[in-house]
C-alpha cells in the first residue's frame, strides 16, 4: 500500500474516541437501561459539537474534508481529546482536504554535515537525531555508546521501533519501562502516520511491525497517539548499569520532521556518575582509523 487510507484512519479514530466516553463523563443524562453502543451515540456527539447528526455521521465515516477549524475544535472538545489527539484530528482533516491529500515534505533520511557538527559539539551528554519513523540518523559519541544495544543491528539506519517490537528480549532488558515505551512508540508512529500518510517507508515499517509483532498489532489497533515530549528515560546499559536520564526532544525548524534528542542528568547524581563512566567506556571503544582519527561509526559490542 503506497498511502494510508485516510477515510479508514478517520473512521477508526473518531469511533474509538467516541466509544470511550460515557454519557456521565460528557455531562449527559444516561436515562438508565441498557445502551446498545459503547460510549456516546453519534447523535450525542453531534449535539455536543453543535453540528447536525448527518454531518457528524459523514465525518465519522471518514469525510473531514472542508471541516473548519471551529468545527474541529468543537468536535475535539465533545470527544474530550487531549493535545496529541486534537493535533492528530487536525492532521487527518488537513491531509484529506484535497484529492489524494496534500503532500508534505518527505522526512529527511540523512542529516546535513552542520547538524552532525552540532551533535559532535555536545560532548557531555548523549545526543542524537531521528525522524518520525524512529530512524536513528545521526549520533554523537556518547549516544553511540548509550544506544549500543540498539545500534548493534547491522541494518542502517537503525530503528528504535524495530528494536522495541522485533527484539523484545533485548529491548525489555535495555528499557526499564519497556511496557510504557512500547505504548509510546506505537502511538508516536500513529501520530506520524496522520502527519505524513504518503510516506512509503513509514507504511512499510508499519506493515513489517504488524506482520511480525502481535504486541504492535494490539498497540496500533488502539488508535492512541502521543507527542514527542521531554521527560524521563530509565535505561539499563549493559556496561554501566542503570541510568535515569532527563530527555529533551526538540523539533528542528530547518529540517521538518527531524528531532534532536539530548539526554542529561543532574550533577552529583548516580546517573551523572553513570554518564561519566559511559564516556570513559566510549573513549575506549572508538577504533583508531588511518591518520590517527577516531572511527565515527557505532561502538563495538559490549563485552
Amino acid at each position: 500500500m503506497a498511502v494510508i487510507d485516510l477515510r479508514t484512519e478517520i473512521k477508526e479514530f473518531l469511533g474509538s474516541r467516541r466509544a470511550r466516553i460515557t454519557p456521565e463523563q460528557a455531562g449527559l443524562p444516561a436515562y438508565g437501561g441498557h445502551r446498545r453502543v459503547k460510549g456516546l451515540r453519534r447523535e450525542e456527539v453531534a449535539m455536543l459539537a453543535g453540528v447536525s447528526v448527518d454531518y457528524y455521521v459523514r465525518m465519522e465515516r471518514g469525510s473531514l474534508a472542508g471541516a473548519s477549524d471551529g468545527v474541529l475544535d468543537a468536535l475535539a472538545t465533545a470527544l474530550h481529546l487531549d493535545e496529541a489527539e486534537r493535533d492528530h484530528l487536525f492532521h487527518l482533516a488537513r491531509r484529506s482536504g484535497a484529492p489524494g491529500g496534500p503532500r508534505r515534505r518527505r522526512p529527511a533520511a540523512t542529516v546535513r554535515p552542520p547538524l552532525q557538527q552540532v551533535l559532535d559539539a555536545i560532548t557531555a551528554a548523549p545526543a542524537w537525531i531521528c525522524n518520525g519513523r524512529y530512524d536513528v540518523l545521526a549520533t554523537n559519541h556518547l549516544a553511540r555508546a548509550l544506544y549500543s544495544p540498539l545500534l548493534a543491528d547491522p541494518r542502517r539506519p537503525a530503528n528504535t521501533a524495530r528494536f522495541v517490537y522485533l527484539e523484545p528480549e533485548a529491548a525489555s532488558a535495555f528499557f526499564v519501562d519497556y511496557p510504557r515505551i512500547a505504548v509510546d512508540v506505537a502511538a508516536k508512529l500513529r501520530m506520524e502516520a496522520g502527519r505524513n500518510p504518503h510516506d512509503e517507508e513509514l507504511i512499510a515499517l508499519v506493515g513489517e511491525l504488524s506482520t511480525r509483532s502481535e504486541l504492535f498489532r494490539r498497540r496500533w489497533a488502539s488508535q492512541d497517539v502521543r507527542l514527542h515530549r521531554s521527560g524521563r528515560k530509565r535505561l539499563h546499559h549493559p556496561v554501566v548499569g542503570r541510568l535515569d536520564l532527563d530527555v529533551e526532544s526538540m523539533e528542528l525548524s530547518a529540517e521538518p520532521g527531524l528531532l534532536l534528542n539530548v539526554y542529561t542528568a543532574p550533577t552529583g547524581t548516580a546517573a551523572a556518575d553513570g554518564l561519566a563512566l559511559l564516556a570513559s567506556w566510549a573513549a575506549g571503544q572508538e577504533k583508531p582509523a588511518p591518520g590517527g582519527r577516531a572511527d565515527a561509526g557505532g561502538p563495538r559490542r559490549a563485552p
